[in-house]
């Protein structure tokens, strides 16, 4: 019986990180105009007017520099 539940548990938790993964889209900042912000992005026909987007800026590594 345990083994089940641990069987399901872990189908679920990767069905839901596949979907996660096919969610991301790779889009290019192509205009900004005050509040307004246009950008171009492959598989863009996912998106519908008034869909929520979430924006994380490009992570920049940091140098570090040693003695």
């Amino acid at each position: 019986m345990k083994k089940g539940i641990v069987a399901v548990v872990l189908a679920l938790t990767f069905a839901v990180s596949t979907v996660a993964v096919a969610g991301k889209l790779k889009c290019e900042v192509t205009a900004v105009d005050g509040d307004t912000v246009t950008m171009t992005c492959k598989k863009a026909d996912k998106l519908k007017a008034g869909d929520k987007v979430k924006v994380s800026p490009p992570k920049s590594a940091a140098a570090i520099e040693g003695c």
